[in-house]
């Protein structure tokens, strides 16, 4: 976990070295996927491309931080359960009670941990591609509503059950 002078979390995903066969031998590239996030509800995610890894680590961190989205967490857990979906890869994201943790691998819990979520269950299905995982994990978050909007969009009021 690496933060910066503004607050945000800083994670990196997923590191992969790309090859390049030319005349010559081989040409080395490497790109990272990384996730940005202040913990308190703003999470974005991007890929750096570049020749060395600090690099590709500092571009992929500037590109996130330029895809920042809020997202409602609601006592540390996400409202209410939901599926994400990016091409072959599904996630699964279930609302959780208190001490109960961050219930996730990998790129899932990376997004989890920058977004400031303490109590969450999830489920990878599908692919384990982590980029599509990363995406539909931001896919299902970004569908979510606090009770006040849906009720804004609804028309209705908020009725509290004890």
């Amino acid at each position: 976990m690496a933060g910066n002078e503004l607050g945000y979390i800083e994670k990196i995903v997923h590191l992969n070295r790309v090859a390049k066969v030319v005349k010559g031998g081989r040409n080395f590239k490497f790109s990272a996927l990384v996730v940005v996030g202040d913990g308190q509800g703003k999470v974005g995610s991007a890929q750096g491309k570049a020749n060395q890894v600090p690099d590709a680590i500092a571009k992929g961190t500037e590109r996130a931080k330029k895809n920042l989205c809020h997202i409602p967490v609601l006592d540390g857990t996400i409202p209410y359960q939901v599926v994400g979906d990016y091409c072959g890869a599904r996630v699964l994201l279930k609302p959780a009670g208190k001490g109960t943790g961050i219930i996730a691998g990998g790129p899932v819990r990376a997004a989890m941990e920058a977004l400031g979520v303490t109590d969450v269950l999830t489920k990878s299905l599908g692919s384990n591609n982590p980029v599509n995982v990363l995406k539909a994990t931001l896919t299902g978050l970004m569908e979510l509503r606090t009770p006040e909007e849906v009720s804004r969009i609804r028309g209705k009021e908020i009725s509290i059950a004890r």
